[in-house]
């Protein structure tokens, strides 16, 4: 685990699957604008289409060619240098609101927009901001490295342990009608599922789960960091029961919280949520993407969210993710995969308009009675190395706090993958949410403490702007 929050990594352990290993991006500054792209053949689509992944154009002279730097080498500088140089090419900034809004306010998330997407080294960021009764966007950048195209507002994306909040939601509304308890153990509703070396379900709560307090291990610790490694576990299925049994494998870090623990330790972990969706399709009979889709995405109207399951592909058009493995110097497009891994955990695509609205809509009171909304904000304290970059972060049920540099708290949850990463902040009252997309991820600390640093900043000062 990074000394940084990266809440969700990289997915289920690799296993080879046909298609060729995809290399996108700069080589170095001596290369940079050329983009080169292969990819495996095709993939079907739950959207009724067949993606096809060959044939893809190349930016610049000629295709780039994969050079592999070695596991652990830090990356030169130089690379964010000649990102950047592509993208100040690339007439790409836009700003899209409704009706009525500021134009003042308009043009500060603009800069706000370039501003991370230049000191982050991002290919593209995109925001939208909530501010009362007035929705503003903004994005900059590169939406696809192989055409320049320039990223369009909406659009579907991978909200990865954004997911969590959810279902967290749905586990608390659970407990506002007495079908399942805080207090309850893991034993109780899963029988055999979390035992041996060391792990005992009867010692852990829902709560536990809820507030990464159970110590059980990550699984996704395991994935790979390599870009062979991820294209061999691009397509992989998996399912929750095997995503368990993996983390059973290993001890946990340590002994679950008790009910009241001040100071309990704490590890974010994947196998958490995975578990806690098992537990909701005990309780109610049905699966978590069920009671997800009746509970919060019907009644809120997010007609962009769901559970792709196995479902690799994104409708178009869509903004690309790309990340910077270990081995290779170049951008990875890691946009098409399988997100079966992340199940409970992080699984949903959703928008820009859904999340905000489905945030803003949770702490204003809208989907959980006031007691169990006051559960979900009962916040303990996180490790030490989260506040290099999340200064005062604290972790509640599916909910984490930070102090604003304005006075009061912002609320969200993140979501991380190779390629991307998802921001929200919601004010207390929620009459201001945000909502942050960024493209363009590294493997090395180098760039991504850095990078992580301009995202944060980027949400404390958005949320405490004047309108």
């Amino acid at each position: 685990m990074r000394p940084w929050p990266v809440h969700l990594d990289q997915g289920v352990s690799p296993t080879r699957v046909p298609g060729g290993t995809t290399i996108v991006g700069l080589p170095g500054p001596r290369e940079a604008g050329r983009v080169s792209v292969e990819r495996p053949a095709r993939v079907e689509s739950r959207h009724g289409v067949t993606v096809s992944l060959r044939a893809m154009p190349t930016i610049g002279d000629t295709p780039a060619q994969a050079t592999t730097t070695g596991p652990g080498r830090k990356r030169r500088h130089a690379v964010i240098a000649a990102l950047a140089g592509l993208l100040v090419a690339v007439p790409s900034t836009a700003v899209a609101g409704t009706a009525g809004q500021q134009p003042t306010q308009r043009r500060q998330l603009q800069r706000e927009v370039e501003r991370v997407l230049r000191e982050g080294g991002y290919v593209n960021a995109a925001i939208e901001l909530r501010d009362g009764n007035r929705r503003v966007e903004a994005h900059a950048g590169v939406a696809d490295l192989r055409t320049g195209r320039a990223v369009l507002p909406g659009g579907e994306l991978r909200i990865a342990s954004a997911t969590k909040t959810l279902v967290a939601t749905v586990a608390l509304q659970l407990v506002a009608e007495g079908r399942l308890s805080l207090d309850d153990s893991v034993e109780k509703w899963l029988p055999g599922v979390v035992l041996g070396n060391g792990n005992e379900g009867s010692r852990i709560t829902i709560r536990n789960l809820l507030q990464h307090t159970s110590g059980l291990h990550n699984y996704s610790e395991e994935s790979a960091d390599t870009a062979a490694g991820f294209e061999a576990a691009r397509f992989r299925r998996t399912n929750a029961r095997r995503l368990v049994a993996d983390a059973m494998t290993h001890a946990p870090s340590f002994p679950p919280a008790s009910t009241g623990d001040p100071e309990p330790n704490w590890e974010y972990s994947n196998t958490n949520y995975v578990l806690t969706g098992m537990v909701i399709e005990r309780v109610t009979g049905r699966s978590w993407r069920t009671e997800v889709r009746h509970r919060i995405i019907r009644p809120l109207g997010l007609t962009g969210t769901y559970a792709p399951e196995d479902d690799p592909t994104l409708p178009g058009p869509y903004t690309h993710s790309y990340h910077r493995f270990a081995d290779e110097k170049l951008w990875l497009d890691t946009t098409i995969r399988s997100m079966s891994w992340g199940d409970a955990a992080g699984e949903l695509v959703s928008t820009h308009d859904d999340v905000n609205h489905f945030f803003t809509a949770l702490i204003r009171g809208r989907l959980l009675p006031p007691a169990q909304l006051a559960l979900m904000l009962d916040t303990v304290a996180m490790p030490a190395d989260f506040d290099q970059v999340m200064p005062g972060v604290r972790d509640g049920l599916g909910l984490m706090s930070q102090p604003l540099p304005c006075g009061g708290l912002r609320w969200g949850h993140g979501g991380d993958l190779p390629g991307s990463k998802v921001r929200t902040g919601v004010t207390q009252d929620g009459s201001r949410s945000v909502v942050v997309v960024l493209n363009g991820t590294y493997e090395d600390d180098e760039h991504g403490l850095p990078a992580e640093t301009a995202a944060q900043q980027l949400l404390d000062r958005v949320l405490c702007a004047k309108s």
